[in-house]
């Protein structure tokens, strides 16, 4: 008997959603905004200069209100 489960596609996050304070971003988008790496912000994590919301044990997202001050701050 064969499964016909199809792997869910991802879709893409779209970058005006870093403009709503609370919503919240994915990796990707972060990395859009960011123009790092995902290496990179996990170090920034480490740091902590970024602060991610584990919404579950293979979900992560971030804050865009926090990711925004974050890149204003970088420019400082």
């Amino acid at each position: 008997m064969s499964s016909n489960i199809q792997p869910r596609a991802r879709t893409e996050q779209p970058l005006h959603a870093a403009q709503i304070s609370d919503a919240l971003l994915n990796l990707r988008t972060v990395q859009a905004l960011s123009g790092l790496g995902k290496t990179s912000i996990y170090e920034r994590i480490k740091a902590g200069e970024l602060k991610p919301v584990k919404l579950g044990a293979r979900a992560t997202r971030f804050r865009a209100g926090e990711v925004q001050a974050w890149l204003q701050a970088q420019g400082k």
